[in-house]
């Protein structure tokens, strides 16, 4: 990855010369100088020259660093150091001197278009190794900062219009790529979105059908919409499917899922992909009346309304039914199947018991709630009686009955504890009262536990003993 990043990068400092024209054309004169040239003394020029006229990169780099200490003030000191960094481009596998030759780039010319290019490009392909998410993230941000900068550079005044031109082609993808890559990093969608179109559009077409940075960021440019609030599913499809379509394989088959998920989660099914995928093809971006001839999947709201109009008695529907319409249902559908339990008294077997307290049971009751372990039931447990105390003048028999009755309400309330304690099965008997759309929770009142009758043991069987003498 790190040879790909520099073979652009080196690409990108052929394409654009690492001396202004102007400079590379004149040539360094001693003693008297010419309007325009520049004038170095001997010994300097000797220096000059010698990292100059290197042929071997690392000995070049190593002359101009040698120029730039014996020289800080040099006239051309710019100029060496944006040779320098595009000399460090050829062997610096790290990035770690390109980096820091672009630094003292910009220490000098803050807007100069190729050094905030390495910095963007280095940067961004830095931040991938780092598995902090918070450093991971300050380095994105960082690298599009750079990215920010370059695409304001402004062109200097030798260089001509052309050459600048074809910078800013070579720039610009990666300016924006970058600042698509720390939006979507911290879910930032809209910038995403907006940067990665913005890449694609100053990029030759046929360069984004090619395995690559663009190719990638299309795919990237998918996801972005994905994760839009609200997803926008019909743009993820297009975008993903148009990177499956030029991937190479792996990716290819890993990727493919998402982009029918996207559509199937719009649609409702794949009938009608098959369009999808040529006009992903054929198109940078999906064209005007693509997405007009996609039909939406019914929501959860039609749906449950369409179930409704074709239940003859909704006061037979299965509790899981109800729970759907209370949670998904338009406001009138749920009127409707409210007013059928309205107040009524109902038993509810097998609930499991998520929380209790002597007053208060959350259970679930169907088997999504089971299998969740999440309460859709509460009850309100009706208090237990209170017993008063007999009067001084109470009777023996009466004093009696008290501590009888004191004795099996603390014996009832131990069985209720024991009943419901968490994960325990029990039955409920209780009164619809009100619900909770979402999460669905329907609340009973006047509850009640159902205790199981101990079955009496079963009487031994009686056998007459024979008489004596009996045979």
């Amino acid at each position: 990855m790190k040879k790909v990043v520099l073979a652009s990068l080196l690409a990108f400092a052929v394409v654009v010369p690492n001396l202004p024209s102007a400079f590379a054309q004149t040539p360094v004169q001693l003693g008297s100088q010419p309007a325009g040239q520049v004038q170095m003394p001997e010994a300097e020029y000797s220096a000059y020259s010698n990292a100059m006229n290197q042929s071997d990169p690392r000995a070049k780099a190593s002359g101009i660093e040698a120029y730039l200490t014996a020289y800080p003030s040099s006239a051309v000191k710019l100029d060496m150091l944006v040779t320098l960094m595009a000399t460090y481009g050829t062997f610096d596998t790290t990035g770690t001197k390109i980096l820091d030759a672009a630094d003292r780039v910009l220490q000098i010319d803050p807007t100069n278009l190729r050094a905030l290019t390495f910095e963007t490009y280095l940067r961004k392909t830095n931040s991938d190794s780092l598995t902090d998410a918070a450093a991971k993230q300050a380095a994105l941000d960082a690298a599009a900062g750079y990215a920010q900068k370059g695409l304001v550079a402004p062109k200097p005044t030798a260089t001509a219009d052309a050459d600048f031109k074809a910078m800013q082609a070579q720039a610009f993808p990666i300016f924006y790529s970058t600042i698509g890559a720390a939006a979507l990093n911290k879910k930032d969608s809209a910038t995403a979105i907006d940067a990665y179109k913005k890449e694609l559009a100053n990029a030759p077409i046929a360069k984004t059908q090619e395995p690559g940075q663009l190719l990638q960021d299309t795919y990237y440019l998918g996801v972005a919409y994905q994760q839009s609030t609200p997803s926008d599913l019909l743009n993820c499809t297009f975008y993903v499917t148009r990177f499956v379509t030029f991937a190479p394989e792996p990716y290819k088959t890993q990727m493919t899922p998402l982009a029918k998920y996207c559509y199937k989660k719009y649609h409702g099914g794949d009938d009608g992909y098959d369009a999808i995928v040529a006009s992903a093809t054929a198109n940078l971006n999906p064209p005007a009346a693509l997405f007009s001839s996609i039909k939406a999947a019914p929501t959860p709201a039609e749906k449950i309304h369409s179930f409704i109009s074709t239940t003859p008695d909704l006061a037979t529907l299965a509790i899981a039914d109800k729970e759907m319409v209370f949670q998904y249902g338009s406001q009138e559908d749920i009127a409707k199947v409210w007013d059928t339990i309205k107040g009524k008294s109902v038993q509810i077997p097998d609930a499991t018991v998520i929380e209790s307290t002597p007053t208060v049971l959350k259970v679930a009751v169907t088997e999504d709630a089971k299998q969740a372990k999440t309460a859709d039931f509460t009850f309100n447990l009706t208090p237990a009686e209170v017993i008063a105390e007999p009067e001084a003048s109470a009777t023996p028999a009466q004093k009696a009955a008290y501590k009888k009755a004191v004795a099996d309400a603390a014996k009832k309330a131990d069985q209720i504890a024991a009943a419901t304690a968490v994960g325990k099965t029990v039955t409920l008997t209780g009164t619809y009262d009100s619900f909770v759309s979402n999460p669905v929770q329907i609340i009973m009142k006047d509850g009640d536990v159902v205790l199981k009758v101990a079955k009496a043991p079963a009487a031994a069987a009686h056998h007459p003993a024979a008489h004596a003498g009996h045979k």
